[in-house]
């Protein structure tokens, strides 16, 4: 089917405070996947949603800090976000002129972009859905199995992140969307979920391995050693953690539109 008829793309506006923020979004068509951590009988469902083609940049977080003063550089509560937060900044509402207003805002709290999302009418991916637009290759929707396109994201990966580049420095997926690797990293809604795989929090201990030294026994695809890498970060940081090459974009449930 031609590529077109799968997704479609569009500008979504939305409204922050007295600011109009047009961000491009593409339709993300839904399915099944393994994910790194599950068995043959784990498939994972990813229903249609809508993700941000770009991660957030430095200007559109300046446009959110300069209507919203509790996520100010000063203002912010240490629970939410620790000493790193907008590190870079000059002041509240100025970031420096060696930063672009088009790179992606880094040194950014989940808080902080959960809060971001929801002021624009939407919310952070999940980790199954940003998984999921991730196995994407510029020409497949699952490049998975694909060992150029996997030693392409290797390869990116062990480069210092870019994160002082303008968004869209990186290839266009299948879905259209840029940035999923070697820009920043990302926030998702549930990262802190990666050590837990049982029903509820006391299954915890039963998947410390996870990144000990039997970590790859539970693994499903051995050979995705950038999945492997994402889950090793995720599973090393805390919500108000804010880090230099750790970034962000939104995305939003279609029954919402």
């Amino acid at each position: 089917m031609i590529k077109s008829l799968i997704f479609y793309s569009f500008l979504l506006t939305n409204l922050v405070g007295l600011s109009q923020v047009s961000v491009e979004m593409k339709k993300i068509q839904g399915g099944t996947f393994v994910p790194l951590y599950g068995s043959d009988s784990s498939e994972v469902i990813v229903k249609d949603f809508i993700l941000d083609v770009y991660p957030v940049t430095n200007k559109e977080y300046q446009v959110f800090v300069t209507e919203n003063e509790k996520w100010r550089k000063s203002k912010v509560i240490t629970l939410f976000a620790d000493a790193n937060y907008l590190q870079q900044w000059t002041n509240d509402s100025v970031f420096p002129p060696t930063m672009l207003p088009n790179a992606p805002i880094t040194n950014i709290s989940w808080y902080a972009s959960k809060a971001y999302c929801i002021s624009v009418g939407k919310r952070l991916p999940t980790m199954d859905e940003w998984e999921y637009v991730a196995m994407a290759s510029e020409t497949q929707p699952n490049a998975q199995t694909d060992s150029v396109f996997n030693q392409r994201i290797i390869e990116g990966y062990e480069l210092p992140k870019t994160y002082a580049k303008p968004v869209g420095s990186t290839f266009e997926n299948y879905w259209g969307i840029y940035d999923m690797h070697g820009l920043v990293w990302e926030w998702t809604s549930d990262f802190n979920s990666v050590m837990i795989t049982g029903e509820s929090r006391q299954d915890a201990d039963a998947d410390a391995t996870l990144f000990c030294g039997g970590a790859a026994v539970n693994a499903t695809n051995l050979m995705n050693y950038a999945a492997f890498m994402r889950y090793a970060f995720r599973g090393s940081i805390k919500a108000k953690y804010s880090i230099r090459n750790l970034g962000f974009r939104c995305a939003s449930s279609l029954e919402n539109k």
